[in-house]
């Protein structure tokens, strides 16, 4: 069976969701069902013991995996300090490393999410960093323990699409912990296009909950991503500059002639 394996967890599932812009909460766990993604993204702030109508916790189901992140964070500091808080109150080790401080784009910060993703990763948190696609970057992630590598796509909730398709096309490459395509996938022919050239799976959050029916478009890009992937693994046929007769054009009209 074709499996997502992080750091010896596994999973059925290579699409993983998010629980911010739903215009309801309770529209979560639904999604959940239809897209059969089993791992789900949320902000430590979302986390309310006190108020528990606006507590993010109560409207996910308790089998599904939980991705803290570090949203918020502007360096790797505050990103430790929020994954501490994360694994306190019960979310588990899995964490997401976002550390950004440029407020107009929101890119990442690749220097201070390598220093979070290491001092994290001896604690025994199983990170995933979310950072900019630089081979070099990727490279010293995987090196001081990252189980994943999440660069993005687009630049977070532009729905932008593969924009940094030919640096993800490097990453993948020369990857050796699985690469999760995050931020920009807009549509699920992008998250198609991601699962063909070989990703290990995509995180979406934007497109799906701000679709008019996040539900169905949920069960869209779970048929996208098996779609890609399987197509990956087919081995996708080779292009060609001119065109290519799938039979003989003329064949038929000549056969039995003498020559």
């Amino acid at each position: 069976m074709d499996q997502l394996e992080l750091q010896g967890k596994v999973f059925n599932s290579r699409l993983l969701t998010g629980t911010g812009k739903f215009r309801d909460k309770k529209l979560i766990e639904s999604m959940l069902k239809s897209s059969e993604s089993e791992i789900i993204t949320m902000a430590l702030r979302r986390v309310n013991f006190q108020k528990p109508q606006e507590n993010i916790l109560n409207y996910i189901p308790k089998h599904i995996t939980l991705l803290p992140n570090t949203s918020g964070a502007r360096n790797a500091e505050e990103a430790i300090k929020i994954a501490m808080i994360a694994r306190e109150a019960g979310c588990g080790n899995f964490i997401k490393i976002e550390v950004i401080n440029d407020m107009k784009y929101l890119l990442p910060n690749n220097e201070e999410t390598i220093k979070a993703t290491k001092f994290l990763a001896r604690e025994g948190f199983i990170v995933l960093p979310y950072m900019y696609p630089d081979i070099y970057a990727a490279k010293t992630l995987e090196d001081v323990g990252a189980a994943a590598v999440m660069p993005l796509g687009s630049p977070i909730g532009s729905n932008k699409g593969l924009l940094t398709k030919a640096f993800l096309e490097i990453l993948n490459e020369h990857k050796r912990v699985p690469l999760i395509v995050d931020a920009g996938i807009g549509t699920p022919s992008q998250a198609a296009e991601a699962m063909e050239m070989g990703v290990d799976a995509v995180l979406v959050n934007t497109a799906i909950a701000t679709a008019e029916d996040p539900v169905m478009m949920g069960k869209a890009f779970s048929m996208a991503v098996r779609a890609g992937r399987m197509a990956y693994l087919a081995k996708l046929a080779a292009t060609s500059k001119y065109a290519q007769a799938s039979s003989p054009l003329t064949d038929f009209l000549f056969r039995g002639e003498k020559k």
